[in-house]
């Protein structure tokens, strides 16, 4: 920029010229003053008409310079490619240490346009659990803390979960209460209103009138319904008997007729043994090993296969040490079984794949005499196969271990039936169970699974002589929602869901049947095998 191209110092020039001594002198002098005002005027006006002049040409000059500047740049700027250009405004410049001119050598930097843009401060996500919640002058009961919900499980609002509080398991032996017990009109009230309760479908809500009565605390279940409704699968029936045999109070404990575990008879029952277990008052709690119970009780009804009884966890002082073990319904209307293979159909491996060839009363078909058909239907040994597979349920079908790698701690092993796996036709089915009033259908007892078994050591002799399996259970191993169906109907159950380690042991082991369910599909189609609807 030159001298001429600042108006500022032009202005200071001027003045300084005025100031010097000739003009000083020329100001004193003895003249008319008159003549001096004329001669000061005729200065000022030369001087503003230059600087006038001189302005007017320098400014459309300098706008025009930035506009073209400024043009040039943002051009180029569209040219290039995006930077990737952060918005926190920590973006260093790039190197232009690569771009240069002609070959020459001389690093020229592009015409880009940095631009920096000063990002909001999002607030902290405010997450359940993690954040302490103002206290309310409300009488409430809020949701025990850290209590978390898996994905898929659906619910509504907190005070869904506030419609129970805590309550201790008494339980009499033969004798007087150890705990004490609350009045036996109130369990009375309360085991009436569960099923007008689930016949609403709904749940009970702490209701509070003027502001300050509230309604008694119910004892807490430990059966947990969050929602309106309970998982499809499950009948209300279902819901029923697993509050039953979870919340409900021990009366007595007695020994278990011809199977492992003991019997207990819960309160609210009729006087005697023999009339409380026919009422369906009565649970049969195994050892804190056989927790896979559970497990396939709630897999069972997902699939909808409907052939277990009723299971949930539980914890007694007086068993097991106070750990959790499995408490299975105790259904007097199965038909008697045999004590030494424990089943209501006497068979062995030969006559059972001749069953399965005959294919007994399928379609309605009566079988002839001569075929050796049993009352049980073609389709219920399909089910039974896929049931076991996935849970690795080797008692029923092969309790030799003979189809599989078994280990020192299984029963075959210890008691040397491993070694007698050459002769097939000798073998026993388990645990092959009816109804006396149903003999057409079968019931899963002693559901012991395996998850630890690997995948190359499954046990495909459950699956010899199957040709068709059910499309109910087929389509839900395929829909991709037996994760989900397993979390939503595992999280009821409160003892059990803890006692595996919450969720990330849950998952584990549903990770073990998934890989399982997609090794059967891939033996289906290898195999050829028939999925058929089964809903005799």
């Amino acid at each position: 920029m030159t001298f001429l191209d600042q108006p500022g110092q032009i202005i200071n020039w001027f003045v300084c010229l005025l100031c010097t001594p000739r003009v000083l002198r020329l100001w004193s002098c003895r003249r008319l003053r008159t003549r001096r005002n004329l001669l000061l005027g005729i200065a000022c006006v030369i001087y503003l008409g230059f600087l006038v002049s001189q302005v007017g040409h320098i400014l459309p000059q300098h706008r025009a310079g930035r506009q073209k500047v400024k043009s040039r740049s943002l051009q180029d700027a569209g040219q290039t490619p995006f930077l990737g250009i952060p918005l926190d405004g920590t973006l260093s410049p790039p190197d232009f240490q690569g771009l240069q001119v002609g070959g020459s050598g001389t690093a020229v930097p592009p015409n880009v346009v940095y631009i920096t843009l000063r990002s909001k401060r999002s607030k902290p996500t405010n997450i359940r659990g993690s954040v302490k919640p103002k206290l309310r002058k409300k009488h409430a009961v809020p949701l025990p803390y850290g209590q978390r919900f898996p994905v898929g499980v659906t619910g509504q609002e907190e005070t869904l979960a506030q419609q129970h509080g805590s309550s201790s398991h008494s339980v009499k032996i033969r004798g007087p209460a150890v705990a004490p017990e609350p009045p036996k009109h109130q369990l009375e009230k309360q085991w009436d209103g569960e099923r007008e309760v689930l016949g609403r479908g709904h749940l009970r809500n702490v209701g509070v009138s003027g502001g300050v009565n509230v309604q008694p605390k119910a004892p807490e279940s430990n059966i947990r319904i969050y929602s309106e409704r309970s998982p499809s699968w499950l009948s209300k029936d279902d819901i029923l008997s697993m509050r039953l045999l979870a919340d409900t109070q021990i009366d007595s404990i007695q020994e278990a007729p011809s199977q492992q575990g003991v019997l207990l008879v819960f309160e609210r029952s009729p006087s005697g043994m023999g009339a409380a277990c026919s009422q369906g008052y009565c649970g049969l709690m195994k050892r804190s090993l056989d927790m896979s119970e559970v497990f396939a009780f709630h897999l069972d009804r997902i699939l909808g296969l409907n052939k277990t009884l009723p299971s949930v966890s539980r914890k007694s002082e007086f068993i097991q040490a106070g750990l959790p073990c499995p408490v299975v319904l105790w259904d007097s209307s199965l038909a008697l079984t045999n004590n030494r293979t424990h089943s209501s159909v006497k068979l062995n491996w030969g006559a059972y794949q001749q069953l399965l060839k005959q294919k007994c009363w399928q379609n309605g078909k009566v079988p002839k005499a001569e075929l050796g058909c049993t009352e049980i239907h073609h389709h219920e040994w399909s089910k039974m196969a896929l049931f076991d597979f996935l849970l690795q349920v080797y008692n029923r079908l092969d309790k030799n271990c003979c189809g599989f790698k078994p280990r020192k701690e299984d029963s075959c092993v210890q008691k040397g039936l491993k070694l007698k796996c050459e002769d097939q036709d000798s073998i026993d089915l388990m645990h092959i169970i009816q109804r006396r009033h149903d003999p057409r259908h079968l019931v899963f007892i002693d559901n012991k699974g395996f998850f630890d078994r690997s995948e190359d050591n499954l046990n495909f002799k459950i699956l010899q002589g199957i040709k068709e399996f059910p499309e109910t259970a087929i389509s839900v191993l395929k829909s991709q929602r037996l994760r989900e169906k397993l979390l939503q109907s595992l999280f009821l159950d409160r003892v059990y869901w803890e006692s595996q380690g919450g969720r990330r042991g849950i998952e584990k082991l549903i990770d073990v049947i998934e890989r399982r369910a997609k090794i059967l599909l891939t033996y289906i189609n290898a195999h050829g095998a028939k999925v058929l609807p089964m809903n005799e």
